[in-house]
């Protein structure tokens, strides 16, 4: 028997058993082999048919399904399977066996990755009887796709999108991507577009609709496109096409197909989501036009929804906003009407035809209200979910965000919610706190109100990084790059009682040459800047607060300057005074019964000084890992910019305290912290600039934080500047939520 992995020797060998006709324990059985290879150790393949439970030959096996399942727990005595959920499995030890009971084909290849990972980590001798199903049933990422230059996504107007458009034609990657999904505990794809049809389907009635080739403009894109994607199509931009790779639409279509099916083959479901009325690639042909009371537009629709469904068997669902374009009609032509016209018509055409076909309709509640969405979808023949920003743009804030609670009461298990988890907080850093993924994933409202999440960013797009001033070849997956963040969101997600031990072990086997619980606990605690910042400053979406920047859209602020830090709101419900109120509790002496801007500095800059301290002992230790010397450049990018956003922080609390009563120590208190700040600034320009580079951001514009230092420094003058009396708190003007709930 081998007992534990650590000790495996070249000659260690064992035999895995599995249905090999079930493609996710093809996988599972790869990952096995793989932690086997990395040990020195051989791997025999078999049949599950070939078992013999008399043998006592070391062996791990493998069964999904029910049936398997319970006849292998019956020939070998073990204890059956606790619940029938689907993805669950247990795992069952018997002297030389490692068993894994799986529900289905999903948890039967969770249960191997477990295996493969104990080999990897050297724990084999530690697996005991258990038993595991999902925490969160459905546990996705959201996908902002950029197509093609003539149908595009939300995040066209940015280097990230541009970049990737040859990607999303790639079967390489997406096999790559779904692979590092599966092996994170993700079931769920959404692919998000503003219309894609042109691109994915070719529709008889419209045959001149579907587009040949992928192209990509060769310039045109700024900072100046419209927030609702209303132009992301431009004549200019069409003027400019390159063909990145020369496709029929039939191949296309075997390309999507392939795509569906590599996913289910990792026990993946898939989704298209669009946003609405959006007719780039089909607009000027056959009357069709972005019009919501257009006949031909409904007609157009409709049909590209029902080939949609029939062109792809192993599509799960579609999901659908009651925007970004969409009149506020009060007739025939409301949001809802035209929806369900389209949508709700054209799926429910497909599924005439194919009536056993389960097909599910999410419809997201963004700029509609649930009644009319209740009216006009009642006939919908399906699974029919809602769907809601639950940070609205920013995960990295709070870990229990407090926009759904009004929304609570009218969920049920009858009409539950996906939640979307933005991510436009950190686009280029390797984030990494379990304790604070764990807490947001266990304050996520039961499964009575909430089917799941998909988790992505608008902002940024999560195919290959072409960021990095060290790029590999080829270019890496965000998802490889950022490996810790999203192993902790997904794993956690399944599993949050995980503990942290196995994140350390994990880290320790990829970190070999370093002490893991020294990085681990710096890399948490680096992480903890960016959730604080957003809680003390925010921007509710993300056009409003960048965090890595201190910027927001040149349309709204720009950058933000030591005035609007004054002038600013913290995020709802987290107990934090902003520098105003502080300032006006300061002027009546009354008690501090919230977090003070300046206790938020002050652990801000504990955070800092935490990574700093060991750093220095960190890199002594790095050795020639090119992923360790980058992931501790991160760490201290951090680490910088929460002393930047501390000394902020203070200078702008001081000179709020000038401002009202014009001590000139005040005034100088704020100068000594905007200078402070700006020495900071450049410690994380410095640290930025030599691992990324500036790069065009559709919802912010041009990030160059290099460039920046130089209005870093403009803080120093105002402040200098600065005339008692400036600061009008009536004036001022706080956002709403992006989208509070409408019952």
């Amino acid at each position: 028997m081998i007992a534990s992995s650590s000790s495996w020797a070249q000659t260690s060998r064992t035999t895995v058993y599995y249905n090999h006709e079930t493609p996710q324990l093809q996988f599972a059985a790869s990952e096995i082999r793989a932690a086997v290879a990395a040990r020195n150790g051989q791997l025999v393949e078999r049949g599950l048919s070939e078992f013999n439970p008399q043998s006592d030959a070391t062996a791990f096996v493998i069964a999904a399904g029910a049936h398997d399942s319970r006849q292998l727990a019956s020939q070998l005595g073990l204890k059956p399977l606790s619940t029938s959920n689907e993805q669950a499995y247990a795992i069952r030890v018997k002297k030389n066996l490692s068993v894994v009971l799986g529900a289905d084909a999903a948890g039967a290849m969770y249960g191997g990755f477990d295996l493969a990972e104990a080999i990897r980590l050297g724990t084999l001798a530690e697996l005991k009887d258990a038993d595991h199903w999902p925490h969160i049933a459905e546990r996705g990422i959201k996908f902002n796709i950029p197509l093609d230059a003539r149908t595009p996504s939300y995040s066209d107007n940015s280097d990230s999108a541009q970049n990737n458009i040859p990607e999303m034609w790639s079967l390489d990657f997406w096999r790559e991507m779904l692979d590092e999904m599966a092996r994170h505990r993700y079931n769920v794809l959404t692919l998000w577009n503003l219309h894609p049809f042109p691109s994915i389907v070719r529709v008889p009635q419209f045959p001149d609709v579907a587009l040949t080739n992928v192209t990509r403009a060769t310039k045109g894109y700024d900072d100046t496109f419209s927030h609702s994607g209303r132009d992301m199509v431009r004549p200019e931009l069409l003027k400019n096409l390159e063909v990145v790779k020369k496709m029929t639409m039939s191949e296309k279509i075997q390309f999507w197909r392939d795509v569906m099916q590599s996913a289910h083959n990792r026990g993946i479901a898939v989704y298209w989501f669009t946003w609405n009325i959006f007719t780039f690639g089909a607009e000027g042909k056959y009357g069709i036009t972005p019009a919501q009371n257009n006949p031909q537009t409904i007609a157009y629709f409709r049909a590209s929804v029902r080939e949609t469904v029939l062109t792809y068997p192993l599509l799960d669902g579609i999901g659908i906003t009651a925007g970004e374009q969409m009149e506020n009609r009060q007739d025939e032509f409301s949001k809802e009407k035209w929806l369900w016209k389209t949508y709700g018509e054209g799926i429910r055409d497909a599924l005439k035809l194919q009536p056993e076909r389960k097909f599910r309709l999410i419809h997201r509640f963004h700029q509609t209200a649930q009644q009319e969405i209740l009216t006009e979808f009642k006939d919908y023949p399906g699974p029919f979910d809602l769907s809601f920003k639950y940070a609205i743009a920013h995960m990295y804030s709070s870990p229990k965000p407090p926009f759904i609670q009004a929304a609570l009461p009218f969920l049920s298990p009858k009409l539950r919610s996906w939640l979307t988890v933005r991510n436009d907080d950190i686009y280029s850093f390797r984030w990494g706190n379990p304790s604070y993924a764990r807490e947001f994933i266990r304050n996520i409202p039961g499964s009575d109100k909430v089917a799941g999440f998909y988790m992505g960013a608008d902002g940024y797009i999560w195919g290959r990084e072409f960021l990095s001033t060290e790029p590999d070849t080829p270019r890496e997956l965000v998802m490889k790059k950022q490996w810790y963040s999203f192993m902790l969101w997904g794993r956690l997600s399944y599993d949050p009682d995980l503990p942290d031990a196995l994140f350390q072990r994990t880290i320790a086997q990829r970190f070999p040459d370093i002490a893991a619980d020294k990085l681990m606990a710096t890399w948490s605690e680096s992480s903890n800047v960016m959730p604080l910042i957003t809680r003390f400053f925010w921007g509710d979406i993300d056009l409003r607060w960048f965090p890595e920047a201190g910027l927001s859209h040149p349309n709204y602020r720009g950058w933000f300057n030591v005035r609007h830090f004054i002038e600013g709101q913290t995020m709802p419900e987290s107990g934090i005074f902003n520098i105003l109120e502080y300032r006006e509790r300061v002027a009546a002496k009354q008690a501090m019964n919230q977090t003070t801007p300046l206790q938020v500095a002050d652990e801000l800059a504990g955070y800092a000084q935490a990574t700093l301290r060991e750093l220095s002992a960190l890199r002594a230790q790095q050795g020639q890992s090119k992923e360790l010397r980058l992931t501790l450049g991160d760490m201290e990018a951090m680490a910088h910019l929460g002393n930047y956003y501390a000394e902020k922080i203070r200078g702008a609390t001081a000179l709020a305290l000038y401002d009202l009563n014009g001590k000139a120590e005040d005034k100088a208190e704020a100068i000594r912290h905007l200078e402070s700040a700006l020495a900071h600034w450049k410690s994380y320009a410095a640290v930025y600039g030599a691992q990324y580079k500036p790069q065009l951001l559709n919802r912010v514009g041009y990030v160059d934080i290099p460039a920046l230092t130089t209005k870093v420094a403009s803080d120093i003058e105002m402040a200098r500047n600065w005339k008692p009396g400036t600061i009008k708190p009536s004036e001022i003007k706080r956002n709403s939520a992006d989208n509070p709930f409408k019952p």
